[in-house]
Parts: C-alpha cells; structure tokens; sequence
C-alpha cells in the first residue's frame, strides 16, 4: 500500500534565532519541532488522509475510545545529522515491523510498514532545521490511538497515527555514568500471554510505581522480575539488560514477555560479528548477586533508543545491595556504544546496512 502525503508546511514556523535558543540545550522530550504527521483510519475505508501539517492539538471527543479503552501503541527512533550534513536515520524498518506487532496483539488497525517509513522521513525533511548538531538527534515519536467515538469494550472501527518529533541532546552530558537500579519484588511488569512484548502506554504507565519507589530509595532505575516465580531478570522500566562474564560470553533474558528492542537486538548482531557469544536466557537475581560476589561477572549494561547504553554500577533491593565491579562503567558496554552510536552517525562502515539515508 501507498498513499501520496499532502505535505502543508506551517504558515508560522519558529524564528530562526527562537529555534536555535532551543536547541542549545533541549534536553529530552520537551521541545518539539513545527509540524507532525497525520494519517487516518477508518473502517471500510482503510488508510486515507495522510499529510504533513503544522504540530497542533488534537480534536478528541470525550467518549474517544482511546481515553476508556487504552488502544493506543507507539515507537521511538531518532534522526542522526551526519558531518557532509546529510541525515541518517536508524532501522526504522525494524520500528515499522514492531509497530505492526504492537497493533496485532492490541486489536489495532496495522499500518503499512511503507507508510510508516514515509510518515517519518517527511517529518524529517519539513524539520530538518530542528535536528541538533554534535551528539544531539532528533527523536521521533510514532504512535496510534483508537479515536471512535463509542462507550463498549471492542476494538476501535477508527484510529490517528501520527510522528511528532523533540530535538534532543546527548542523553549523558559528560559520558554516560553508571546508573544505580533498584531490584521491584512489589510489583512485575508483565506475564505469559499478556503485553510485556509490545510498546504500548499501559505498560510504561504500569511502571511507573515501581519507578517511583526505586527513586524513593535513592536508584535511577526499576529492574522488574518475572511475573511466575519472581526470580528471574526480565528488564528495566523501558530498557533491556546485558551480562558480561569473565570468559567475554555475554547472556540476554529470553523474548516472549519482555520489549524486543532494537537496541537489543542490534548488539547481539554486533557481538556476533566479533565472535562472541551471546546467550538468550534466563538469569535469576541470585545468580546475578553471586557472579557479583565472585568477580564471574564483569558488566551489567541496559540499553534503549534514548540512552543507547546505560552501564549498570549497582543494585538494590530489599536483601541488600552490590556493584559489579566496584560501579565502573566497563570497556565492552562503552565499546559497544561507540560502535553503535558512530554506526548512527555515520561515522563508520554499516555492516548489516541498517542506516537509511533521507537527505
């Protein structure tokens, strides 16, 4: 499927100077660009109406099912300005596949991967001025909400997708630090059969307790346990989790109920490249403290669109606390972020051609 966007650029775009102010330190998520992308849907119809239009609000009614009902999914990647000043973005076919996913398991209209891919290149050619230089980027933000208007439980007969996008600076100022998690033996964050793999709100908001009690106890993070038996590591409030082990095998917990992330998925085809192993499996809290304990364990990283990768320096909980390492961020995780983050950037050869130029 193809649909031809009418592309209707803003007749109030941010002053130059007003922009540029922005972008000198954007921080993450609360700056955004002039315009979106807008596609509808509707049942017996299909897809129509796609354009490109000035970032505005949206008119919802009251009884839109997305407010009682919660279909609503969404992804995120970002947009890369190389040094010739051309843009890269990062295996959006990957977030168009996962999109469809998403829409699967949630009873949601499934978009066209193409269509996806469109949405967001012509966001970012409208709003290319926004993309920061240096090691900021441009996040882009698809999502899809259910927006008929009916009060009764069954899938929406009509759907928004829409691109936002937020410029964004370099998610570590000074280099990415250790970051300390806080292990939630009160609350889990999904089962077998539920929504753990997919990318949608109720998850995160589901999360957020459990986020807020890790702040309570003085960690940057959650790192949430299986649901069945509560043992095994799963991942953190909206990243994966990586173990290095002194024989340079790496491990990974098993897919099924947690976020198949592309930054996940794109590190163990790199470490594949080199020859290492990675293991995806399952990796109980016990195990982790005692390969703490004995040095076996040498990293513990988690990773993510937004920080790529976040070294994991110490862990909390309820039974106690340990480093791995003595808190340090380790070479493999930083060498592994600088592969991945120059592979972005354009900076070094693409091996498993993941980068899609659009200007």
């Amino acid at each position: 499927m193809s649909l031809k966007f009418d592309i209707r650029p803003t007749p109030h775009p941010t002053p130059e100077k007003e922009r540029a102010a922005k972008l000198e330190n954007p921080g993450f998520g609360r700056v955004f660009s002039d315009h979106m992308a807008i596609v509808q849907y509707t049942q017996g119809q299909g897809w129509h109406s796609a354009r490109i239009e000035s970032r505005a609000n949206f008119p919802l009614d009251p009884a839109g099912a997305v407010l009682h009902y919660a279909q609503e999914i969404f992804e995120g990647l970002k947009a890369y300005k190389r040094d010739d000043g051309g843009v890269n973005l990062f295996r959006p076919d990957a977030n168009a596949k996962r999109f469809q996913d998403s829409a699967e398991r949630m009873a949601m209209a499934k978009l066209p991967e193409d269509v996806f891919i469109e949405a967001v290149e012509q966001l970012v050619r409208i709003d290319r001025a926004w993309i920061p230089g240096g090691e900021g980027s441009l996040y882009l933000r698809p999502f899809m909400i259910a927006s008929e208007v009916f009060l009764g439980v069954k899938p929406s007969a009509e759907y928004i997708f829409s691109v936002i996008a937020s410029p964004v600076g370099s998610y570590f100022k000074g280099g990415p630090a250790p970051v300390s998690i806080w292990v939630s033996e009160n609350y889990t964050r999904a089962a077998i059969g539920g929504t753990g793999a997919v990318k949608c709100g109720g998850n995160y908001a589901a999360s957020l307790r459990a986020q807020a009690e890790a702040i309570e106890h003085g960690c940057d993070q959650v790192v949430f346990l299986d649901a069945l038996e509560r043992r095994y590591v799963e991942e953190l409030g909206g990243m994966n989790v990586f173990f290095v082990f002194d024989d340079g095998a790496m491990l990974t917990p098993p897919l099924g109920t947690i976020l198949p992330g592309i930054t996940r998925d794109s590190i163990i085809a790199l470490m594949k490249d080199s020859g290492t192993k990675v293991r995806e499996e399952a990796y109980s809290i016990d195990q982790w403290r005692k390969d703490a304990a004995s040095g076996r364990l040498k990293e513990a990283f988690a990773c993510g669109t937004a920080a790529v990768i976040s070294p994991i320096g110490k862990v909390c909980s309820a039974s106690g606390d340990f480093s791995i390492s003595g808190g340090a961020a380790g070479p493999v995780a930083m060498g592994l972020r600088k592969k991945l983050v120059d592979i972005q950037y354009g900076r070094t050869n693409d091996p498993h051609n993941w980068i899609r130029k659009v200007l």
